[in-house]
């Protein structure tokens, strides 16, 4: 699951915390660290609020590139 060290990596290179994006993005902190572990599946709509909130790829998300956002 590369996604879950993705969302790892993304929180804490902006320095928040699981509980303040969980609010962000409407779900509890214990649902939110379960995301970041990998032992619990992100949600597809999830994953869409996640990527809007970092402006990242979806792409990047899932582990299908290293390049942040998708080239226009």
């Amino acid at each position: 699951m590369q996604y879950a060290q993705r969302l790892r990596d993304l929180r804490e290179d902006r320095d928040l915390t699981q509980e303040a994006v969980a609010k962000i993005i409407g779900t509890s902190q214990s649902y939110y660290a379960q995301y970041e572990s990998g032992k619990r599946e992100l949600p597809f709509t999830r994953a869409i609020e996640i990527a809007r909130f970092y402006n990242v790829s979806l792409d990047y998300l899932a582990g299908f590139t290293d390049t942040l956002k998708p080239i226009n």
